[in-house]
């Protein structure tokens, strides 16, 4: 009995919600008719478009509305160029760690070492083995070489400490600015304390004002005669 009257109840339920159904698709089939839909049929019927341009391939409109938006809150990824990317400081840094090379003792020592490796190499050599006979002239070369690019070199580290240097002596500059402004507002918030505590009354001016004023009653008691005369 209790299987029947679920099975009595669920089918019910089925035939009501067919009902609804059917009646829901004649109501969609007389707004279409009539042109009239609501804002929530719409959408679904739109995405229910989409999902069909989709499966069948005709995804013109919606790869325009899934690509992902664009974050103003963010910055913007770094376009990818056929030039090769180079830090435009990496020449700098290392024209400064080849002057402070040239600017050891180390460097002298080995520059040394080499060219008297070198003369002798190409004078006590045999003849098959020197590369660079007297009078040494591929050993000049490269000294000239060598010069000629150790010369804009440490012109150029020379260049960016000279920019560092400016930098540092604006700020030094403007750190002193900002120091004497200070200082210039501490002195006169100093001098209007002093103006001020000038007009006010200290302790020792109001015991010598009292001291006045009970030598004068003083005065009153000794001679009354006197004091009445001078009022009158």
């Amino acid at each position: 009995m209790g299987t029947d009257r679920r099975g009595n109840r669920d089918q019910a339920r089925e035939r009501r919600r067919e009902q609804i159904r059917e009646r829901r698709e004649q109501a969609r089939a007389q707004a279409r008719e009539s042109g009239l839909l609501d804002g929530s049929e719409r959408t679904e019927q739109r995405a229910a478009e989409r999902a069909e341009r989709a499966r069948s391939g005709q995804s013109t409109g919606s790869s325009a509305l899934t690509r992902s938006r664009v974050r103003l809150d963010q910055p913007r990824a770094p376009r990818r160029s056929l030039l090769p990317e180079y830090d435009p400081e990496a020449f700098g840094r290392l024209s400064e760690r080849v002057a402070r090379f040239l600017g050891t003792g180390r460097f002298i020592v080995w520059m040394t070492l080499v060219i008297v490796m070198w003369v002798l190499w190409n004078i006590f050599a045999p003849d098959h083995l020197r590369f660079d006979p007297y009078p040494f002239i591929f050993l000049t070369l490269m000294l000239s070489l060598q010069a000629s690019y150790a010369a804009p070199l440490i012109l150029l580290a020379q260049n960016r400490q000279d920019d560092r240097d400016r930098v540092n002596l604006e700020q030094d500059r403007k750190q002193n600015e900002r120091s004497i402004a200070d200082t210039e507002y501490l002195t006169r918030e100093i001098a209007a304390l002093r103006m001020g505590l000038g007009e006010v009354a200290t302790r020792d001016w109001i015991r010598s004002e009292f001291q006045d004023l009970i030598k004068e009653m003083d005065e009153r008691r000794l001679f009354p005669a006197e004091s009445d005369e001078g009022d009158r």
